[in-house]
């Protein structure tokens, strides 16, 4: 594993969910203040990825957020939605990377700074697993925050992905705003109810 200056790790979270945004975190680690435990935030516990956040950012060179939202998603694809909030990330960085590393095995087109695709790179280098952990607390702290402006889907236990209670509740109250209508189970259930109106929440 390696840090070099101005290397930019990304990552996402949410590319699977029925519901929420897709997030994407950029991440600019100093050499000088290495941060130890960092990895994929999946092999974390939600402890301790809560405990690493603040690290991150207290410590990071540069970092960023962003997020295509579940309209963006249904428009362009979750595959281009993705690239969107990773360009949107990078872009929003305080400071130009020499160098994006991006967790997976494409990239987005019209990057900054010379970029390579690395598999399981949120495994292998801390930028990226840096990155993984920004984006996957901050789209769980949204879900958490949404599950109160749209009660009853659940969404602070299962964060929109695809779970039994998920398609439960999606069946009794039908999509809301915040479902992406272009995954199957979702829009399955849209046609099934498209003699009435979308329950809107909030």
């Amino acid at each position: 594993m390696r840090v070099s200056l101005l290397t930019c790790g990304v990552d996402e979270a949410g590319r699977g969910p029925w519901a929420g945004p897709v997030t994407a975190a950029a991440v600019i680690l100093d050499p000088a203040r290495a941060i130890p435990g960092l990895t994929d935030s999946k092999k974390l516990s939600e402890a301790a990825r809560d405990r690493l956040a603040p690290e991150i950012r207290a410590r990071a060179l540069a970092w960023a957020v962003a997020e295509a939202s579940p309209e963006e998603i249904d428009r362009l694809n979750i595959r281009e939605a993705t690239f969107l909030a990773m360009t949107r990330a990078i872009a929003a960085l305080s400071r130009a990377p020499a160098e994006i590393l991006i967790d997976g095995n494409a990239l987005p087109k019209a990057l900054p700074a010379p970029a390579r695709a690395v598999v399981k790179g949120d495994l292998t280098e801390p930028a990226i697993s840096a990155a993984s952990i920004l984006a996957k607390t901050h789209r769980d702290a949204q879900m958490k925050a949404f599950c109160t402006q749209h009660p009853g889907y659940g969404f602070s236990q299962h964060k929109g992905y695809g779970t039994a209670a998920h398609a439960q509740a999606l069946a009794r109250l039908g999509p809301c705003i915040l479902h992406r209508m272009s995954f199957a189970p979702v829009r399955s259930v849209r046609e099934a109810m498209s003699s009435g109106p979308l329950p809107r929440t909030a």
